[in-house]
């Protein structure tokens, strides 16, 4: 795959995924439970920071993967995301956890972009939304937008609650 793309997909999906890790560390303790809306139709807790941003990474990691097949989150994590029921995890997850695993899903995504090739970035990926299927870099770009998504999501929470800006990143950061 040409470099110039290569290092342009690594610079914004990097820069999506620093954005993402600055509302985790700026996320003060006390709404790191906190329920960010109410929906009549989920459960409460599915709308808690902490969980909105384990949802995040976790399917950066499996979209990053490109199959369900295969897949497995690191420790403590497991595919119980992956339940069509709604369940939530057993225990809610730190700060530092979630970092941890920001850091895992950081890298890989660095690696997958630095390794990509023509072949791979049109290897056919298939999801449950994906009918017919979609190629491994358009789901690279959608899942940048979704980590951006939830990026802003919590940015704006955080904003919101404690009136704490967590900025935006053009490019990705050394310090990560």
């Amino acid at each position: 795959m040409d470099e110039l793309w290569k290092a342009a997909l690594w610079s914004q999906f990097g820069a999506a995924i620093d954005t993402f890790a600055n509302a985790l560390r700026a996320c003060p303790d006390n709404l790191w439970n906190a329920h960010m809306w109410n929906d009549p139709a989920m459960k409460p807790e599915f709308s808690d920071f902490w969980y909105i941003a384990y949802h995040t990474l976790f399917y950066l990691d499996l979209y990053l993967t490109g199959s369900v097949e295969g897949f497995a989150p690191p420790a403590p994590y497991n595919l119980d995301e992956l339940d069509p029921r709604g369940v939530l995890p057993e225990r809610i997850y730190t700060r530092d956890e979630l970092l941890a695993y920001l850091k895992h899903c950081r890298h890989k995504c660095q690696e997958i972009i630095e390794h990509l090739t023509d072949a791979k970035a049109r290897r056919v990926c298939n999801f449950s939304w994906s009918k017919g299927g979609i190629s491994f870099v358009e789901l690279l770009i959608d899942n940048l937008r979704h980590v951006q998504e939830h990026a802003a999501q919590l940015g704006m929470f955080i904003g919101q609650k404690a009136g704490i800006s967590t900025g935006w990143l053009a490019q990705p950061t050394d310090n990560q």
